[in-house]
Order: C-alpha cells, then structure tokens, then sequence
C-alpha cells in the first residue's frame, strides 16, 4: 500500500506491524510524532501493545527493561538529551541481553538549544553494546525499524538496536511509503534467558572479577555475530519485499576515483554532487555508512577518501572519518558540516571534492 508519509510515522507505522507487546514513551522534539502516532493505534485498536506513558527517557528505557526480560518484544523511541538521560539504561538493556529496539531521531546537543539534525548524540552511545543503523529516506526509516525487530531477537545477537534518522530533514519531511503488510517476516520473539514467575529464582547483581570480561566479552562475540544475521535479515527483506540494503548504500563507486563518505540525509545529497562532478570529469562516488556498530569494512581499495562528519569528538576529530582511518589505516579529508542542521547542499558537497586536501581536517562555514 503506497502512502505518503514522514520519517517519524513510518517508523510508527512499522512499530504497528511489528506489534510489541510493550511501548514505553516519553515526549522529546523531534521525536514526540513517532510516541503521539503510536498512541494513536494504540487508541484506535490497529495496535495491540500496552503503551505506558512515563516521567522520563531514564524510565522509558527501565520500563522496556522490565518488559523485554520477560520475553515480550519492546520498543521505544527518544532523541538528542533523551538519548543522554537514558544513557545508564542503554548501557542496562545491551547488558542484559535484551532485543530492545529504539528509534533515535538525531538532534543536535546543547548547549546552545538546538533541535536540529547532528549525529552526536548516537555516537556518544555507540560503545554501549547497541547495534546502530543510520537512514536517509522514509522508506528506509520504515524498513530498518521492521529489520531491527529481527536482527536483535535473533538468538545469536540478543542485542539491542537503536534506529536512527536525521531530525526534522528526514523526520518531518514526507516521501511516498510502501507499507505492505509484514505477514511472517518478525518470528515470533523467543528469549532464552526471559524471567518467568513459572520458575522463580534469585538474581544477583554484583559480578566478580573472574566472571565479568567474559560477560562484556560475550556482547562483542555477538556484535560479531550479528553481521551475518544483518546480512541474513537484508537478504531475506530484498527477497520478500523487493527493496535491498547493505553495510553501505553505493552510488556510481565501481569506477570512482574518490569517494564521498557520509551518513544519513547527507548521503542523499552526495549522490547529486556526484552527477554535477561526473559531468565535470572528475570520476567520483558515494558510499553512505548505514551500519556504523558493527562497523562495516567498506572497499575502499586505492581511492581518495573525502568523510562528511556531521558530528565531532572533541579533542580528536570527525567520528567517521577517525573510524575508517582506525578501520583501514588510509588517510582521507575530513569535514565537519551539517551540525546542529547547518545546510549542507549538494553544490556544497561538490566543492568539498573539488577543494579536496587529503591528511587534512576542514570546518565547513569556519575561517580557520
């Protein structure tokens, strides 16, 4: 069924076919739509869930915690300083081993207040055991979040996976959506370690010395493992539904020279900068990072790198760019555009090429 739809209610609206049994929200710009759309359903009978209003994004998560150790699938959805409020949580649900699935509409940090697009406030979180996607389109918001559902049950990941979209240029914008019907892509959740007052027990906090590693050990085994389920999940969604995703989304890069790396609605805009290059002469791609935990091992063979980072780490650099370098020991030209929403056109990211100084670092709108 063909739609038009936002970001923010397609990924309510794939919410709805995935049918948690629990979703937990709490109000933040610009995620609120998604929580709102979903109480809509809720209210309306088309969703089944138990949607439990909380006080914050700290007993958001908590609550999804509660819920998914008892086997039953969860969902929440947050963004910016939510996503930091909770962060003792998110930290909690990777932990524990729980298939939480989490929709992050990427906002800026303050201060200054800003509600606008950066990837900051996930990427403060990518160390916590969480599987993270990155989007570009509604369509692509609606079928990452129903892919999200099946990656983290899967018994060789039990993995929470956070959902991510760019605040207000992907969330409140409207594309056209295919919303076809789910059917039997989502198994039903089985959680081998779910809590049951059929068999109660004690549970212990504290873990020792000799125990610990091999519990934080265990996340990174299944982190690995999780890249042949993604691989598995994108596979069997082209099959079903006809549309194919991978570790990066690739536009015109068999033949290119250099190529632009970026994440989210940038990446959309590079593909246009692409075309207005390829009519120059200059032999260039795009190679937008939708997976950045687990990270991808893109091929990147002997091309000039040019990384878009729409997020910084103080002291240290673009998060991106400093990841493929760590990730494959090449150099590129890093800059740092597009936070807190500064406008990044496609005409911009052409002359990011053009101006191109690899080993070098550039702050886009800065005189340094």
């Amino acid at each position: 069924m063909l739609t038009l739809s936002t970001g923010n209610n397609a990924v309510a609206a794939a919410v709805r076919q995935a049918n948690p049994a629990v979703v937990a929200a709490y109000p933040i710009t610009p995620q609120t739509e998604i929580v709102e759309q979903i109480a809509n359903y809720v209210t309306n009978g088309s969703l089944k869930s138990k949607y439990i209003p909380v006080e914050s994004e700290h007993s958001a998560m908590a609550a999804c915690i509660g819920a998914s150790i008892t086997g039953v699938r969860t969902f929440t959805a947050t963004s910016s300083h939510g996503l930091l409020y909770m962060h003792e949580m998110v930290n909690w649900a990777a932990g524990a081993r729980l298939p939480i699935v989490m929709a992050n509409v990427n906002r800026a940090l303050g201060p200054g207040w800003n509600v606008w697009a950066e990837h900051t406030d996930a990427l403060q979180a990518r160390d916590t055991g969480w599987l993270q996607v990155y989007v570009s389109t509604v369509q692509e918001a609606y079928d990452a979040t129903l892919m999200a559902f099946r990656i983290a049950e899967d018994r060789r990941v039990y993995l929470p996976v956070m959902v991510n979209l760019d605040g207000f240029t992907l969330s409140h914008i409207s594309q056209q959506l295919d919303e076809s019907p789910v059917s039997d892509f989502i198994p039903p959740m089985i959680l081998d370690h779910a809590i049951s007052t059929d068999a109660p027990m004690g549970y212990g906090c504290m873990t020792s010395s000799a125990d610990y590693f091999r519990i934080r050990y265990d996340i990174e085994r299944s982190m690995r493992d999780s890249v042949q389920v993604i691989r598995e999940t994108e596979d069997a969604f082209a099959s079903k539904f006809g549309r194919k995703y991978s570790w990066t989304e690739d536009y015109r890069c068999d033949d290119a020279q250099v190529l632009i790396l970026s994440m989210g609605t940038l990446g959309k805009e590079a593909e246009v900068a692409v075309d207005i290059l390829r009519s120059e002469g200059i032999k260039a791609g795009s190679m937008r990072v939708r997976w950045i935990r687990p990270f991808p091992e893109p091929d990147l063979r002997d091309r000039e790198l040019v990384v878009i980072d729409r997020n910084y780490s103080f002291g240290f650099g673009g998060i991106l760019a400093s990841s493929i370098r760590a990730k494959t020991g090449k150099e590129c030209y890093n800059v740092i555009a597009g936070l807190g929403g500064q406008e990044v056109t496609f005409n911009d990211i052409a002359g990011f090429v053009r101006e191109r100084r690899i080993g070098e670092e550039s702050w886009f709108g800065v005189d340094a």
